[in-house]
């Protein structure tokens, strides 16, 4: 039987398990184990509160993420001092870092398209519905920077599966961008096009403008605001419905018109 040597085993997604003695090592062991003091480390969690530590971990990956502005910033092991875990720990919920920070995006990534809907939310004007949505995508990636950074401007090889260009087609918020676009079509305040391609390439116009938001924040200044409302208009009105141009020569046969109609009215009057 062997004797207990007050030393534990760190949890790990990789590697054996095995008990370090005091003295000597134990050949062929690639754990790295550390003597069972307990200080600034958690208790194992009561069974059920797996979850709890899980979010506990995004807020603090997200907190460092907002603090840094900086995903590389982001470390597992710094995560992990954070959260008072050890970096094995981690793993148990994400399978790496990549994983970690696109959970955190997910997150805003729902909050974006509750931000959509309510930002249009009363208003009866589909051309409207579309400015809102417009406004509202902008000024979310102005206030979340970093996030908007990872969901919209790394390469699709580098996103995890559920961040596929597949995925992001099929998502909620683009899928409430094209239910406007119908409406529009619908109501006959734009041109007759599939919904699709209209909405990608309003999605595509306001992208381009949130990326320089992003990337150079301090480049516009005080005129942001109208940037982007100008930005909308001119969308707008590359997608509306033309309005119908009088016809040549009307002007003049309503002069006409009237010049026959005073002469009738004169020729009715006494001593004519």
């Amino acid at each position: 039987m062997a004797q207990k040597t007050g030393y534990r085993v760190l949890s790990s997604h990789i590697g054996s398990f095995a008990v370090v003695p005091e003295r000597g090592r134990v050949s062929g062991v690639t754990d790295v184990l550390v003597p069972d003091t307990g200080v600034g480390r958690r208790r194992r969690a009561p069974r059920g509160q797996g979850r709890k530590l899980r979010e506990e971990i995004l807020a603090a990956a997200e907190r460092l993420l907002r603090e840094t502005g900086d995903q590389e910033a982001v470390s597992i092991r710094a995560v992990a001092d954070a959260v008072g875990v050890t970096p094995p720990s981690i793993y148990l919920h994400f399978a790496d870092k990549t994983d970690l920070i696109f959970a955190i995006c997910q997150k805003h990534f729902a909050e974006l398209d509750r931000t959509l809907q309510e930002a249009s939310a009363g208003s009866q004007d589909p051309l409207e519905s579309l400015r809102r949505q417009g406004r509202a995508y902008v000024h979310f990636g102005i206030d979340h920077p970093e996030e908007y950074r990872i969901l919209f401007m790394t390469r699709s090889a580098a996103a995890p599966e559920g961040w596929s260009d597949a995925r992001v087609k099929e998502s909620a918020s683009f899928h409430h961008l094209v239910k406007t676009v119908q409406a529009s079509l619908d109501a006959g305040a734009i041109r007759p096009a599939s919904p699709v391609p209209v909405a990608f390439g309003l999605w595509a116009a306001m992208h381009g403008l949130t990326s320089l938001f992003v990337a150079k924040p301090g480049l516009f200044g005080p005129e942001r605001e109208a940037l982007i409302d100008h930005v909308l208009d001119v969308q707008i009105a590359g997608l509306a419905r033309p309005r119908r141009a009088p016809r040549a020569g009307g002007g003049r046969r309503r002069l006409a018109g009237s010049a026959r109609r005073r002469r009738r009215g004169r020729a009715a009057l006494p001593g004519h």
